[in-house]
């Protein structure tokens, strides 16, 4: 199994290459959180969110990643690979539920600690 941030570097090109927009990674280490790295990005909307999880399944099962569980709609897909979250979601719910903040200020407060 390669490194967190090898796995991590091939999700976000996966993503940008399947046109996600706004993608953003938190690394959340040193916390508490349920995983060490968070991936969130943004879909053109309806079936673009499914299509670029399938991508990412189709690219990333080869190369010996394991998607634990995930949650799929047309509107946000949530993958679970252990030690990485991914969030793919459209634009409209990732301004409503702001996981940004949350991440942010969890990422921010254990820096301060």
């Amino acid at each position: 199994m390669t490194d967190i941030q090898t796995r991590v570097d091939q999700i976000v090109k996966v993503l940008d290459d399947k046109k996600a927009e706004d993608i953003e990674v938190f690394n959340l280490d040193d916390t508490d959180y349920i995983a060490k790295k968070v991936i969130i990005a943004n879909s053109l909307g309806g079936k673009h969110t499914q299509a670029l999880f399938d991508h990412l399944k189709n690219e990333l099962k080869p190369k010996g990643e394991v998607f634990l569980s995930s949650d799929v709609s047309d509107e946000w897909v949530v993958a679970d690979l252990g030690d990485i979250l991914i969030h793919i979601m459209i634009p409209q719910y990732r301004q409503r539920y702001s996981l940004e903040e949350f991440l942010s200020e969890l990422a921010n407060k254990k820096s301060a600690e």
